[in-house]
Parts: structure tokens; C-alpha cells; sequence
């Protein structure tokens, strides 16, 4: 064998070894998000969702040869999933995205609210044919008065967390319900569902015992009342 042939056969070897590397995974999460069955609040809410919260996504870069890098986007299922569960649970929901939309309120807000993903941690099965990945996921929420979102000539809003009347935290938690799933895309999607899914079980059962916002609450029905 001469030797062009041989470093040509070297060549097409590198290639390929390069090119079945393990590359990045991408999931862009999706899932089915049923409205809450309870009796809405009645209340005004305006939702701020920063682009941060609404274009959330976590890249994970692997760390051995054998392992892929993982690109997770939730942006679109987070707002979606938010939308749902806010939109049963409040009389009213108005969504603040820039400077038309806070001044074509025709209600008044009772209070907003801006939701943040803190932190997201997430488990893989190495070196297994076991599809089953876990998901954390921790969120801040903070309510503040609708004074507190400015607009600016250039039509963006802005807002002062730091002015917030009710500031409270939850984690939630997901697991792929089951192991025989077709692709690892398939589990990290399921997992990150089941995620949100409980995310929202805890918002709506905590949220009315959060001190902060049983005191807005009562100022609200006390108003009401005396109207």
C-alpha cells in the first residue's frame, strides 16, 4: 500500500471518529398543561415575564468522551405552563410585556407578578439503558404594586424587584415516569413536564399561605367589603 494511500485511509479514520462524537443534545420542552380545577381568586393579576424567564433554557457541556453536551429550552413551556395555571387560579390575568400593553389596562391591577427560575439542576443515567432523568427546578416570585413597572420611550418596561411586597421561593421536582422511552430527548422532555406540572401544585396550594399575601388578600376582601 503506498503511503498517499495509507495517510488518505488515516484521514477518512479521523473523520470518522470525529464525526460520531456524541454532539449536543437539544430538547425543546413541550407537554400538555391542564387548567387548575379550583375556584379563581378574585383577583387582577398582571404577569411580567422577563426575557430571561421567557427564553429560559440550561446548557450542560459533557465532561467525559462518552458523554453528549445537553442544550434544555423550557422558555416557551414555561410561559405556557404559567399562563395555564395563573389563568385558573385568578379571576383575571394580564399579561405586561411593553409600554402599549401597560397602558391598555382598562381594569385596575390588583398586583403583579414576576416569576424567576433560580436554579436548575438535573440528573442523567450514564453508562445505562435506563431512560429515567430527575429535574429540579427552584423559583422565586415576587409581587409588587403595578406602580412599580416603569415604561420608557423606546416601549420596554422596567420594574424594581426590590419594592416587593411578597417575595417567596419554591422548588419543585421532576422524574420520567417511566424507563421505556423511544430517545433520551423523549425522558429530559417528560422529566422537565413533570417538573412543572409540580411547580404549579405547589404554587397553588402555597400561594394564599405565603404571610405577605394572606395580608394583601385580606386588604383586598376587606375593601371589597366596605365598598
Amino acid at each position: 500500500m503506498t503511503s498517499d494511500r495509507k495517510g488518505l485511509l488515516l484521514l477518512i479514520s479521523l473523520l470518522v471518529l470525529l464525526s460520531s462524537g456524541c454532539g449536543t443534545r437539544q430538547v425543546v420542552v413541550e407537554g400538555r398543561f391542564p387548567s387548575p380545577l379550583m375556584e379563581p381568586l378574585p383577583i387582577t393579576l398582571g404577569v411580567v415575564y422577563s426575557d430571561e424567564f421567557a427564553n429560559h433554557e440550561f446548557y450542560d457541556e459533557a465532561v467525559g468522551r462518552n458523554e453528549s453536551d445537553w442544550l434544555v429550552r423550557t422558555g416557551d413551556a414555561q410561559v405556557e405552563f404559567w399562563n395555564t395555571l395563573l389563568g385558573g387560579m385568578f379571576e383575571r390575568v394580564v399579561i405586561i410585556k411593553d409600554h402599549d400593553t401597560l397602558h391598555a389596562i382598562d381594569a385596575p391591577i390588583d398586583a403583579v407578578l414576576i416569576p424567576y427560575v433560580e436554579d436548575l439542576q438535573y440528573t442523567i443515567p450514564l453508562h445505562t439503558n435506563i431512560k429515567v432523568y430527575e429535574i429540579w427546578m427552584r423559583y422565586r416570585f415576587r409581587l409588587v404594586d403595578v406602580s412599580s413597572i416603569h415604561d420608557h420611550d423606546n416601549g420596554d418596561i422596567s420594574y424594581y424587584p426590590t419594592e416587593s411586597f411578597a417575595d417567596f421561593q419554591l422548588s419543585a421536582y421532576g422524574k420520567t415516569p417511566t424507563a421505556f422511552l423511544q430517545s433520551d430527548e423523549e425522558a429530559v422532555n417528560l422529566a422537565a413536564v413533570v417538573a412543572l406540572r409540580d411547580a404549579g401544585a405547589h404554587f397553588a396550594t402555597a400561594f394564599e399561605r405565603v404571610p405577605e399575601v394572606a395580608t394583601w388578600l385580606q386588604t383586598i376582601e376587606d375593601k371589597t367589603r366596605d365598598q
